[in-house]
């Protein structure tokens, strides 16, 4: 069988830093930080009291009335959101498509905990006959890739993928093999989540998870940097049109990028911690490039998971000296998680997007907050301020709760 080759062809993005491609890629750029005070509800009584929130987000720009609003959790209004903006960068005319060759793949870590929340209340105080016939269509998963597919009318594969922190990256991967094998000719692809709620951040929190530098909000998120003190949660979703060449060659699409290789792997170690000595996120990224046809010394750029946690960011720096032996001291690493915070499940989508901008403009964006080196992190992190610099490959790692690892290899497209 003839493997075929998967281009990117649309990018959208609903993020802490930016509501449409230019504006979130432009932020990144000058090293601006989505972090602030929590908003959107009285968090006096918590650890942490900082989060990377969306502003300005407005449905009606994508069709959603109120009443689908209400009917639609966060999560899913970023995700199509997203994907109306993939879809129109991608040029993609779907009266002209067989929708039966289109397909949607988007991946969530947690779904609606703020209906949960809400519903609960309602439950207590009302009773069972008063819960909303929503409940349940609003807090799965799921949704997000089916409210897609419902509103452009995409009858392909249609799928979600839930491994945490590493949904959106697996996410991408699983369309991308989809699209490989023939199976479809488009995917909408990536991560979408929203759970900054009392119960997510209030988890979080118990599990001494989130940075506690509230007086310092921008400061906050600080991968890489020794005097980091844990993540700072965020929301988001970060999609792509994913299609083979064949199909984008036809069409005359523009193409942004080519994805060519994913690798997964599990730590098998703990549900939290990754696996001291990195093996498992080595093994990703390594499988990654095999799957490329390429070798260590051909990275350019790797956009780390880069949490701001103790632990993922000694072991993922320790992950990369395995997997790229000696040029581990060349590669640029940098996490735009200190800019967008961590979106969780839609951590990864949002980062495929950076690394095909990365490509497109030839510029590493920046680690921020980047002052107190760390000797277990030795790397280049790219502090502070964005590279310009020509890159031809670049990869994205994610690491999720459970062990779960993801890599993604995306490469400047040559006919």
């Amino acid at each position: 069988m003839n493997e075929h080759r998967v281009v990117v062809t649309g990018l959208g993005i609903i993020s802490p830093v930016g509501n449409d491609v230019p504006a979130f890629w432009e932020a990144l750029k000058q090293g601006k930080s989505g972090v602030g005070p929590l908003t959107s509800f009285d968090a006096s009584k918590f650890d942490s009291r900082i989060a990377a929130e969306i502003k300005g987000f407005d449905p009606a720009l994508y069709g959603l009335s109120s009443k689908d609003t209400k009917r639609m959790d966060k999560f899913v209004q970023y995700a199509v959101a997203s994907a109306h903006q993939a879809v129109k960068q991608a040029g993609l005319d779907l009266a002209k498509e067989d929708c039966r060759r289109i397909g949607v793949l988007i991946g969530s870590g947690i779904g609606s905990l703020r209906v949960i929340e809400e519903q609960h209340i309602v439950y207590l105080e009302k009773g069972p006959s008063k819960l909303s016939p929503f409940l349940i269509p609003m807090l799965i998963v799921n949704e997000a890739s089916g409210h897609v597919a419902i509103i452009f009318g995409l009858k392909g594969p249609n799928s979600c993928v839930a491994t945490a922190c590493a949904s959106g990256s697996h996410a991408i991967g699983d369309a991308f093999k989809i699209l490989e094998r023939g199976d479809a000719d488009v995917m909408i692809t990536g991560g979408t989540e929203s759970c900054i709620t009392h119960l997510g951040v209030g988890g979080f929190c118990a599990l001494k998870a989130l940075s506690q530098r509230n007086n310092d909000p921008q400061g906050a998120s600080r991968p890489f940097d020794n005097e980091r003190d844990g993540f700072v949660m965020g929301e988001g979703c970060g999609l792509a049109v994913l299609e083979t060449l064949e199909h984008a060659t036809k069409r005359k699409a523009q193409i942004l990028a080519e994805i060519t290789g994913y690798g997964c792997s599990c730590d098998a170690y703990h549900i939290t911690a990754p696996d001291p000595d990195g093996s498992g996120a080595a093994q990703a990224m390594t499988e990654a490039l095999k799957d490329s046809g390429l070798n260590p010394q051909d990275v350019d750029y790797i956009n780390a998971h880069g949490t701001s946690t103790k632990l993922n960011d000694k072991i993922e720096s320790l992950a990369i000296k395995k997997a790229m032996g000696e040029h581990a001291k060349k590669v640029m690493v940098s996490s735009t998680k200190s800019m967008t915070g961590h979106l969780l499940g839609a951590a990864g989508g949002v980062e495929f997007v950076v690394c095909c901008l990365a490509l497109k403009d030839s510029v590493v964006p920046p680690t921020i907050n980047y002052k107190y080196p760390d000797p277990d992190c030795d790397l280049d992190y790219v502090p502070n301020t964005a590279r310009n610099k020509e890159l031809n490959v670049c990869i994205s790692n994610s690491l999720g709760f459970g062990g779960h690892n993801a890599t993604l290899v995306v490469r400047k497209f040559i006919k």
